[in-house]
């Protein structure tokens, strides 16, 4: 798949005019339908208007090939992000909602709970006993003040999952650099949940969280790992259209460049050839300077 091609089908064409006529003349051409300009994210030639145009340095940088597609992963990363926000969100209003009728709430669950119990003594269930009325009974136990402090915290863990969500899904520096840490802080207490009681949504959620950690800091080259953010500015601007067309001039012009003259002799030097049986050799006579005899210096 053509993600560059693919980008435009949704996006539209990115086309810009330099102001350098020698780059211009790269990205332009004359049809007989009209004047055509290369779309800066697919290469195609599109008879269209630029959008804009200046300085070459200051053209739109749409991502492409690898960008393009480290972009698609920070997007399903920001899905991702968005569904714990609704979900840690909707526990936090739970709690909040429940400390605020947690009295009213036990009153109700032990009436049904008294309506119940004639079914499961008949079938042999201890009911009052049962992992499920014990929780429950657990949750009522708890201080109101408790509760609010528990509704606090999930908040704002939401809070920081949407903030990861927004950076992810605008490719913003700053949301991969918070997405990173972020994420990487939360790992401990995960682990701590599995040597508690370990499910295999807990794994997986453990497992995927360490490799977008991994993901974030190798691929984009965060708190300097192989080179930094000047390298990653560096691959970023190498990936650009105009770049890549500049470099393949490149050897194209040296190849094309006059060959430079080779060095000439002084003025004051003098080339003689001296005949002998052998192959001819040229030797420069250096004049002679005052109270020096003259100096032969071969070839």
């Amino acid at each position: 798949m053509d993600w560059n091609r693919r980008g435009c089908s949704r996006r539209g064409h990115v086309l810009y005019e330099p102001v350098e006529p020698d780059i211009r003349t790269l990205v332009r051409a004359d049809t007989a339908l009209g004047t055509a300009w290369r779309c800066l994210r697919c290469g195609d030639f599109v008879l269209d208007v630029p959008t804009s145009t200046g300085p070459a340095a200051d053209a739109p940088r749409p991502p492409r090939g690898k960008a393009l597609r480290s972009r698609l992963i920070m997007r399903l990363l920001a899905v991702e992000r968005v569904f714990r926000f609704v979900l840690v969100g909707l526990g936090a209003f739970a709690v909040w909602k429940f400390s605020n009728s947690q009295h009213a709430l036990q009153d109700l669950f032990e009436d049904n709970l008294s309506i119940f119990r004639p079914v499961a003594r008949h079938y042999g269930y201890d009911l009052d006993n049962s992992s499920v009325v014990t929780t429950i009974r657990k949750f009522f136990s708890y201080r109101r003040s408790t509760l609010d402090a528990a509704a606090i915290a999930l908040g704002v863990y939401a809070l920081i999952e949407l903030v990861e969500a927004v950076g992810l899904w605008l490719a913003k520096r700053w949301g991969e650099y918070f997405a990173a840490v972020a994420t990487a802080l939360f790992l401990p207490i995960e682990i701590y949940e599995l040597t508690e009681h370990a499910t295999k949504f807990k794994i997986a959620t453990l497992v995927l969280n360490v490799i977008a950690v991994l993901y974030l800091v190798l691929t984009k080259r965060l708190f300097g790992l192989r080179g930094g953010d000047r390298a990653y500015e560096a691959m970023l601007n190498s990936e650009s259209l105009i770049s890549e067309m500049l470099a393949d001039r490149a050897p194209a012009a040296v190849a094309a460049a006059p060959a430079e003259p080779r060095p000439q002799p002084d003025s004051d030097t003098v080339t003689v050839t001296v005949p002998t049986a052998a192959p001819e050799q040229t030797v420069l006579l250096s004049p002679p300077d005052q109270g020096r005899d003259p100096g032969i210096v071969q070839a």
